[in-house]
């Protein structure tokens, strides 16, 4: 079992940074993209907003597909994918070939990226989980912190081009890795799995290998031999039991993917993202807004479709976990945070301290170094005082650091810069690392890949709503808006940061909080005891 193990953290750490040592890179790349290829400004702009609508709008229906067909198959796409892209991408002859081709990364991307964690999930039992994902956020946060200084070294020496020639090989070695390993079941490391009726196993049987005492929703608790299961003796001093209707299995094909619910989910994601995008930019608070206003209409008429779907794209159950929902909203507000204080550092450490790139980039570094060496720390954290008291700390730390760079004025040195940046950089890997264990451990097993997938929207979606908060602010104050002391941008992202506070103390107590959630007995069924 260990051994099927370590294919798999492979191809969730490597695949995972990969994805954010590409996104780095490009924002060095760019310009010299806009030469060669004779583009304007706004077209560079879509190869980086193509990109991000294309993940964010079809991270959860990725997920999805990954529960019904399995996250390997899925990885195995979006990497095979990716690196055929990424190799389209080198030999683009123009700026649209480039837009469409970043695009269809995009969507690799998105099919990669919730696969990393629903393989973790499988191949992990609950209580080893923490140490892989510390580990995937650890890399993570070294592969971003790494991508301008690699991305700067390969403009300048090969071109533009071979910044996405990087990325084909590792993706295309992990998707063939990915199809020759076998997916492990953690579960038959215990005892063997019983695999209820309709071919789903229960949470509590896939997790850690124990019978479960109630069956799961979807499948029938009897005295007759289950597949893959051992009979149990009959009680024949008991009345029989009370015959209840089952619930109708699953439809095959696309019905049971919800492909309208996941149009809608896209269009209200990607419009949302575009607009968040847009209004960022000079002169586009207008159709940032209207751009926005089309993502509350189509969010509207998805809620009204989940309802009465059959077969919903969100399952109630999911959405009812509050530490899942929980973990999600604290992601959301603490990545906005952090990527809009980096957005409005960036401009006063260059703009007004005048600080060349090589520099400005020294003075932000211990926030890298703390994600990098914090995440390992974060699993016996957790083990310790529990995700809720953890994750609070990271929200505060967090916070405090956003209040306390929004303090600087124009002369502050290096030291100060620094202690803001490092504080950063704890309070985020600490909340991340916590927020991410509690969502993959407390979703539903059945519901892994949906999880993950929202997980990994927050992750996007914060980022562009924290950026653009800080362009939007930033307006406001023309001329002292990049001096925090003087500016409004950073009080308010430090309010955002702040948000997370409440979403990190409605996460699990205790040390025990990020067990599985056990789905509830089904009404009328005895208890099915293994002989």
């Amino acid at each position: 079992m260990k051994r099927r193990r370590t294919p798999v953290l492979a191809c969730s750490v490597v695949g995972a940074a990969v994805v954010a040592l590409d996104g780095t890179v490009l924002t060095v790349a760019q310009p010299a993209l806009q030469r060669d290829l004779h583009a304007d400004v706004g077209q560079v702009q879509w190869t980086s907003t193509g990109y991000l609508v294309a993940v964010a709008s079809l991270l959860v229906f990725a997920g999805r597909l990954g529960d019904r067909h399995g996250h390997r198959r899925v990885f195995a796409a979006g990497a095979l994918g990716f690196a055929a892209a990424s190799a389209g991408i080198a030999l683009a002859p123009g700026i649209g070939a480039v837009i469409a081709l970043r695009v269809l990364q995009g969507v690799c991307g998105a099919l990669l990226q919730p696969a990393t964690l629903g393989m973790l999930r499988t191949a992990f039992p609950p209580d080893r989980l923490a140490t892989p994902i510390a580990v995937r956020t650890a890399v993570i946060g070294l592969a971003a912190a790494a991508g301008p200084l690699v991305g700067g070294a390969l403009v300048s020496a090969y071109g533009w081009r071979s910044v996405f020639l990087l990325s084909v090989p590792p993706t295309l070695a992990l998707g063939l890795l990915a199809l020759t390993t076998r997916e492990p079941h953690p579960g038959k490391t215990e005892a063997p799995a019983r695999t209820a009726p309709g071919g789903t196993t229960p949470v509590g049987t896939a997790l850690t290998g124990t019978a479960p005492a109630k069956a799961a929703p979807g499948g029938t608790a009897s005295d007759r031999t289950a597949p893959g299961g051992t009979a149990s003796a009959p009680d024949r001093t008991a009345p029989p039991p009370r015959t209840t209707p089952a619930s109708p299995p699953a439809p095959p094909g696309l019905a049971a993917l919800d492909p309208l619910g996941a149009l809608l989910l896209a269009v209200a994601l990607g419009l949302l993202v575009h607009g968040l995008v847009e209004a960022a930019r000079p002169g586009g608070a207008g159709p940032g807004a209207l751009a926005v206003a089309g993502a509350v209409v189509a969010g509207t008429v998805l809620a009204r479709h989940e309802r009465r779907a059959a077969h919903p794209l969100l399952p109630p159950e999911l959405l009812r976990s509050v530490p899942v929902v929980a973990g999600t909203a604290a992601l959301l507000a603490a990545s906005a945070a952090l990527f809009g204080t980096l957005f409005v550092a960036t401009y006063f450490l260059q703009d007004v301290q005048r600080l060349n790139p090589l520099t400005c980039a020294l003075r932000v570094l211990p926030l890298a170094l703390l994600m990098v060496l914090g995440a390992p720390l974060c699993p016996p954290l957790q083990r310790r005082y529990g995700p809720r008291r953890t994750a609070t700390a990271g929200a505060a730390l967090l916070t405090l650091g956003v209040l306390l760079l929004s303090r600087l004025d124009a002369t502050a040195g290096a030291l100060p810069v620094g202690g803001c940046s490092a504080l950063l950089g704890a309070g985020f890997v600490t909340l991340m690392v916590t927020a991410t264990s509690v969502v993959v451990h407390r979703a539903p097993g059945a519901h892994t890949g949906v999880a993950g997938g929202l997980q990994q929207t927050a992750m996007n979606v914060g980022p562009a709503f924290g950026v653009a908060t800080a362009t939007l602010l930033l307006t406001l104050v023309p001329d002292g808006g990049f001096v925090p002391a003087q500016g409004a941008a950073l009080p308010a992202l430090a309010a955002v940061a702040a948000l997370a506070l409440p979403a990190a103390l409605a996460l699990p107590g205790g040390a025990r909080g990020t067990r599985p959630e056990q789905a509830p007995p089904r009404p009328g069924r005895r208890p099915c005891v293994r002989s």
